[in-house]
Parts: structure tokens; sequence; C-alpha cells
């Protein structure tokens, strides 16, 4: 059960569908799982007819994509998963993605969004994501992918059941699972068996797009958070440079060493710890740090 960067080169070789240029016949008709999936991460100018789903048919005319896609791999891991599928739920209000298993050397969460997004956008949600939930995982384990990535486009005709795809490697299926089930495919990211089409549509039946207005706030929110860190992380710097320079007072009863922590106790831009720590400093002085000030 795995897939990563070389899972998804693994996913173009492996998963390549018989006849991929050319139309399904038109009288075949669409299958459960193939209307729920394209409902979630075609372009709705996708031209594919019956199951057949073409390459290009996750990226529309003006390049806007609707599927968005994380992957961890190498080896396939679901606790960090499971950290972001549970938090842009609770922290970001959004609906549920899909979870899948790549068939090979990972596991992957799919987004959905209602209305198309250009590639930029898309990319700055996935590495939002990567940032508030991922930072501990190391980078080439991970492989952020919109509908605009050729190997994704791959994988999403292994995924959709299209009609024509050799789905399998050496008897390991990708597949998407019901969330009590992904722990389970951690350390075997595959089925044994081919995935129904009725199972899979199933999965996918219950799921929704990130609609306009959910996406435009929970970009904004990762980008808030993004930008916090490096706000700490100078104000911190800020303040280490300020003791370096009171370095030489002899103790905190110290006039200048007082009124340096008096500025830190208020200043609102401190980080709050800091900012506790030295009124804590100043607690054995009293109203005479006050005066100092």
């Amino acid at each position: 059960m795995a897939l990563g960067l070389f899972s998804f080169t693994t996913c173009f070789h492996h998963f390549r569908p018989a006849g991929l240029v050319s139309a399904a016949p038109l009288n075949i008709p669409m299958s459960r799982l193939h209307i729920e999936f394209r409902r979630l991460f075609l372009a709705a100018t996708a031209s594919c007819a019956g199951d057949a789903i073409q390459g290009s048919d996750g990226v529309d005319a003006e390049g806007r994509v609707r599927a968005l896609v994380i992957q961890l791999a190498r080896p396939a891991d679901w606790q960090p998963l499971a950290d972001v599928w549970m938090g842009v739920q609770t922290e970001l209000g959004l609906p549920a993605p899909a979870i899948a298993v790549n068939g090979a050397d990972g596991m992957q969460l799919w987004f959905s969004v209602a209305v198309p997004l250009d590639t930029s956008r898309a990319r700055s949600f996935l590495n939002g994501l990567r940032l508030r939930y991922l930072a501990a995982v190391k980078p080439d384990r991970l492989a952020l992918l919109t509908g605009a990535d050729p190997a994704l486009a791959t994988c999403s005709i292994a995924l959709s059941g299209s009609a024509g795809a050799t789905q399998e490697v050496n008897g390991c299926w990708p597949a998407f699972v019901a969330p009590d089930l992904a722990p389970i495919f951690a350390e075997t990211p595959w089925l044994d068996l081919p995935p129904g089409d009725e199972g899979q549509s199933r999965v996918l039946g219950g799921l929704q797009s990130i609609k306009p207005a959910l996406f435009d706030a929970a970009l904004a929110q990762l980008q808030a958070w993004a930008a916090t860190p490096a706000a700490d992380a100078q104000a911190n710097a800020t303040a280490a440079g300020a003791m370096a320079r009171h370095a030489d007072a002899p103790h905190a009863g110290h006039p200048e060493a007082q009124r340096f922590l008096l500025t830190v106790m208020n200043d609102g831009a401190a980080p709050l710890a800091l900012r506790i720590e030295a009124a804590k400093a100043l607690l054995p002085f009293g109203e005479r740090a006050q005066s100092t000030h």
C-alpha cells in the first residue's frame, strides 16, 4: 500500500490506460464511480465519454484545476495525513478530503474545490497545509499536486476506474478508502483485490467540494499561520539582541535592566512568553521598577 514522487512515476508507467488518445465509444454509460469522480475532481469541460478519462480532463481551457492532492510516501504513513484530515475540518471548517492509497508506496488526501482555481492559488493552499500540519515530514516524502500535473492525471485514470486502464501492479490496487479504514493501510497502501465500483462510489458519494468563500477564508488563515512563526522568530531575535546588549548589567535591579524588562513586558508585539518572563523578573522590585520607567 504506498506512493511518493517515485510512486507517481510508478503510477504513470503501470497505470497507463490502453488507447488513452482515442475516446471511449459514446454508447458506454458512465459508472457511478466515474460520475462521483467527475463531480469532485474533473474540470467542467472534461470531454470524457463513457468511462474513459483523458489525461487533460483535470484542467480546464484556462489552466484551472479542481483536484488538489497531498501524497505522503516512501514509506507510507497515515498519522501525519490524519492530522491534516482532521485539522482542515476542525480548524478551517472545510469538508473532509478523500483518502486514497496509491497501490505502491503512499497515501493521499484529495481535496475538491467547487470552482476551478488557477494553479498558483491551488499550490499556495497545499503548501499552507504542509507548513501547518506536515512541517516535521521530510520534503522528499511529500508530493503536492494539482489536476494540471501529468503524474496526477495518470493516477486519476487509475483511481476513477477509467475504461481501458490497467489499474494494478503485481496484484496491488489503488483505491479510495473510508476514514475508519485508513490506518490499516499505513504499511501496505494498496488493496489485494480490485476495488468494486459501487464501494468506491459510496466512499466518494458523501464528500463535498470546498466552496469559494470557504476556500478563500482557509487560504487566508493558512497564510496568517505561515507568517506567525516568522514574526515570532523576529521578535525573539530582537529580544535576544536586547538581552545581549544589557548582559553587562550587574543584576536585574540595575535601572537600565529594569527599563529594558518593562519595555518587553509592555510591548504588545512581543511574544507572550517573553512578556511573562519579563514580568516575573520585575516582581521582586515592585514599585521601584515602575519608577525607573
